[in-house]
């Protein structure tokens, strides 16, 4: 990959030395995992961060009976940090949606290089800090109703990862429960909100390719609270 496709693809590095990208670079692996693979598992001990460079990732918790979906990661994000900055082991799982590519960096070498680049340091405690920012918004959402809550789960992916197209802005067509898990209500209202939504021409899926089309973003946005 070349050293400005990479700084594009990824925000992360965006305020990185040239040095700094060509020497992560020469040192990344790259890996591939067909969807429904476990890339990382709790409890693991944390060495490497991994960056998406194609495909849809969801990373999740194992909660009583079953598992709870925290956050759906799709191309130019990362995970793996935490872990890493911290010393101890994964607090959740990482599992492919869909087939993924990959870039690792080793532990050792990510550290080593935050500690050399100090621009690099800012950018990563900056997007760990909107993280943090998204996680207060769903717990600010907690008492508004479930169509307001599923529609900023829309707008926040929307704003992350959405590939413009002539129909709309497309992005993953994930289960009901996982969109359920995001937003913080029940399978069941995540279901008829979707339906909705599409009965009213602002959404559209295609299931073959799941792929799931807004249509009309700026509803959207009003819906969420966001205009």
């Amino acid at each position: 990959m070349q050293p400005d496709i990479f700084t594009e693809l990824y925000p992360l590095f965006s305020a990185a030395s040239p040095e700094t990208v060509e020497w992560l670079l020469s040192v990344s692996t790259h890996h591939e995992y067909p969807a429904n693979r476990a890339v990382v598992m709790e409890d693991a001990w944390g060495n490497a961060v991994y960056f998406i460079e194609a495909g849809w990732v969801k990373v999740r918790r194992h909660v009583d009976d079953r598992f709870i979906t925290l956050a759906v990661l799709g191309k130019g994000d990362f995970f793996g940090e935490m872990a890493i900055l911290d010393e101890s082991p994964r607090s959740t799982d990482v599992v492919a949606m869909t087939a993924v590519k990959l870039m690792s960096i080793s532990a050792q070498r990510f550290i080593q290089t935050l500690f050399k680049d100090p621009q690099l340091h800012h950018r990563l405690l900056q997007l760990m800090v909107q993280r943090l920012r998204q996680t207060n918004l769903r717990l600010q959402l907690r008492q508004q109703p479930p169509a307001v809550k599923l529609a900023n789960t829309l707008v926040s992916l929307q704003e992350a990862y959405g590939q413009p197209v002539e129909a709309g802005v497309e992005l993953l067509d994930m289960s009901a429960q996982d969109m359920a898990d995001l937003s913080d209500i029940t399978a069941d209202e995540a279901q008829k909100i979707m339906a909705k939504l599409v009965e009213k021409g602002w959404l559209s899926q295609d299931t073959d390719r799941a792929v799931l089309t807004l249509k009309s973003p700026k509803q959207l946005a009003h819906l969420a609270g966001r205009m």
